[in-house]
């Protein structure tokens, strides 16, 4: 018999949170973001569920040309440009929009020979200093690229670090308004946070990444108050039960000590398999569609459950570690990380099947 652990993917509620994303951005179109394999739910996957986006957002070149091996023949964007003009060639190839953030990518194009210009998203650092031009050598980088033969439509873009947060955009959205005004070219701001919250960033691309699989950006609001769907289920069920007097303790380093006489449940899950270790006893989980807790450390190969208050829960009993029932974000939270990382974290030995 197999290990009971699986991730269910589930396309129609990618397709749903894709229409959402459709109804706030209005006339913009979207570049669905699917790198990191699909935020861990697969890149061909994701991609088949998404394939009404505009176009597709990728890290590498690998990527991009998995999509045009589907048969996607809409733009592709290289969120981090090309790394080496050795590789200008195969972008080419694979028909890529670049982003140039850095002056030795322009010089790149500058000095290449492509039989077709390149589409490029012209980056500008409007503050999280991480990549992009900074404002004041902005103009003389989109001058350059202008006076470019090598590259075709030039789109201004930007990326927000707290739109998810209190500081929300008001302070980048002033130094990217300043340094856009009188330019004529089409402009992308939006990740998920800004697009859920902030109309004025939606311009002419949105860039949805974590909405699109169903998990809220924001650490107090959740992903059902946005009519978002979650697109993973973690699952698997328990392969044991340990009965415990008071005094007891569970699993590597006693880190938890029973107070009362207690029924543990053994889940087939552990770090192994991308749950996070770090998540502490109370980390939220599902047992027969009841949420209960973790109880102690996380092992490579299991976890446990709180039983005490679900009577019925025995050995088979279903479990859910995240998704349908229970919000990656709650659990993301309860293990202080984000649930982009646990998502993506899903370990390659755990099946990945498609689900309703």
């Amino acid at each position: 018999m197999s290990r009971p652990l699986i991730a269910r993917i589930h396309p129609a509620a990618l397709q749903n949170n894709l229409a959402v994303a459709r109804r706030l951005a209005g006339d913009a179109r979207i570049m669905a973001v699917i790198k990191a394999n699909g935020y861990g739910h697969g890149l061909r996957r994701a991609a088949r569920a998404l394939w009404d986006a505009d176009g597709f957002a990728v890290m590498s070149l690998e990527e991009a040309g998995h999509l045009r091996d589907l048969g996607w023949g809409k733009p592709i964007l290289l969120l981090e440009g090309m790394f080496d003009a050795a590789e200008l060639a195969e972008c080419e190839a694979q028909r890529v929009t670049l982003v140039v953030h850095h002056a030795e990518q322009i010089a790149m194009l500058e000095q290449a020979h492509p039989v077709s210009p390149f589409p490029v998203f012209l980056k500008l650092n409007s503050g999280m200093n991480r990549l992009g031009f900074k404002p004041e050598d902005f103009h003389a980088s989109l001058a350059r690229l202008t006076a470019c033969a090598n590259v075709s439509e030039i789109t201004l873009m930007s990326h927000f670090a707290t739109a998810d947060e209190a500081a929300g955009v008001s302070g980048q959205l002033e130094i990217i308004q300043a340094a856009f005004t009188d330019l004529d070219h089409p402009v992308s701001l939006a990740n998920s946070a800004a697009l859920l919250r902030y109309r004025a960033t939606r311009r002419d691309w949105v860039r949805p990444g974590i909405m699109l699989y169903g998990a809220s950006p924001f650490a107090e609001e959740d992903a059902h108050a946005l009519d978002l769907q979650p697109a993973m289920t973690l699952s698997s069920r328990i392969i044991a039960v340990q009965t415990l007097a008071s005094g007891d303790a569970v699993g590597y380093g006693a880190s938890y000590i029973a107070d009362r006489p207690m029924r543990v449940g053994v889940v087939a899950c552990g770090y192994a398999d991308g749950y996070p270790r770090h998540a502490g006893t109370g980390t939220p989980i599902l047992v027969n569609g009841q949420r209960t807790r973790t109880l102690g450390r996380v092992s490579m190969d299991m976890l446990c459950a709180d039983l005490t208050d679900i009577p019925g829960a025995g050995v088979g009993a279903p479990v859910v570690l995240w998704g349908k029932g229970l919000p990656v974000e709650a659990v993301a939270a309860a293990a202080g990380t984000i649930s982009y990382e646990l998502l993506c974290a899903v370990a390659q030995r755990v099946p990945m099947s498609e689900g309703t």
